[in-house]
């Protein structure tokens, strides 16, 4: 249960999916029962007779930038830049009126701090710093730094969809109720909403809340260790407003299910809620890691997707429902399959 390769499960390479459905809600969705083990198969459309009237669901209403920026020095070398502190850098930006954050580049070799990236016209980017692997770069604009960034930059999909983005995924790859500015990775659960879903729910009477968690390029990263309590988990910026917080302690309080949405909600809703249960607003630094032995505090049921063998994400959601009754589930999702990772299908755990 906690060494690395108790998460490791074979996946046809066929089952990745590289682009979405047609329509969000064309995606399969795998019911898991927790309690009997019991699987069923629907489509995500019918989320909606799997959601009780007094349901709370908790959706993460992040917003994914368009991070990736292909640039070039004056020599003409190609570097690929991603960002990763959006919110420090516009932080910083609000005080001195530059945007100047953490990155990652890619290049033929080390680029070296006084560099200057070009991105296009009137959009360059200074190279200031570079300490174990992450860039600090200062952005030069003319104008306005997020018009060049959407005019420039392109969305960071997953490394294994092994695909450029295109100008479909600024929409695809952002779910339906995305406000926050901040995520290089979609919250990927949520993609599967429409706004005539979410209408739907309220009009049977599923209430719903919402919630920050700037998903991180942490949540790809490997974990290196062979015992899984030795890893490191990333650190995300998370907010839970007060409306987010006394909604789910009036959920709490008269028995109604609380139901998140994506294991960044859960992550969330757990790593805010005190021991006696009680959700406080805040925010700030969320680096909970959840794998099997953790004891839900706040989190009754939730829609996820199917994730990357030996990862984080796996194991919080073998800690929800036992690491077996998972590996169980996610067998039949390859027997039937199911497509895969953030553009894949979807899973209903209560």
């Amino acid at each position: 249960m906690y060494q690395l390769s108790d998460y490791q499960f074979d996946l046809p390479e066929a089952l990745i999916a590289r682009h979405p459905e047609k329509t969000r809600t064309d995606s399969r969705l795998l019911h898991l029962e927790r309690k009997t083990g019991a699987l069923h198969h629907s489509h995500f459309t019918d989320i909606k007779g799997l959601l009780n009237q007094g349901d709370l669901l908790v959706v993460n209403n992040t917003s994914v930038i368009p991070a990736r920026l292909i640039g070039h020095k004056a020599s003409g070398g190609k570097v690929e830049v991603l960002i990763l502190d959006y919110r420090e850098g516009m932080a910083a930006k609000n005080a001195s009126g530059d945007f100047s954050c953490r990155c990652l580049l890619k290049a033929s070799k080390r680029v070296k701090p006084g560099t200057l990236i070009s991105f296009g016209d009137g959009f360059s980017a200074v190279v200031e710093h570079f300490d174990q692997g992450i860039y600090r770069l200062r952005f030069l604009t003319e104008g306005d730094f997020d018009a060049q960034l959407e005019a420039y930059g392109k969305m960071p999909l997953p490394p294994y969809i092994k695909r450029d983005a295109d100008a479909f995924d600024k929409k695809t790859y952002q779910t339906v109720y995305a406000k926050n500015r901040g995520a290089v990775a979609a919250p990927t659960a949520g993609l599967h909403f429409t706004d005539a879903l979410m209408q739907t729910l309220r009009e049977k009477g599923v209430e719903i809340a919402e919630l920050t968690l700037h998903v991180g390029y942490g949540t790809f990263e490997p974990v290196r260790v062979d015992d899984i309590r030795d890893h490191a988990i990333h650190t995300e910026w998370y907010e839970v407003p007060q409306e987010t917080a006394d909604a789910v302690n009036k959920a709490k309080a008269e028995g109604r299910r609380v139901v998140a949405v994506g294991t960044t909600s859960v992550r969330t809703l757990e790593f805010a809620t005190a021991e006696d249960g009680t959700l406080a607003p805040d925010a700030g630094p969320c680096n909970i890691f959840i794998y099997p032995g953790y004891q839900f505090k706040c989190v009754d049921a939730m829609v996820t997707n199917f994730h990357t063998p030996e990862s984080t994400l796996l194991m919080l959601v073998s800690a929800f429902a036992g690491r077996d009754t998972i590996f169980r589930a996610y067998e039949e999702a390859v027997k039937q399959k199911y497509r895969f990772f953030s553009y894949g299908d979807a899973m209903f755990i209560d």
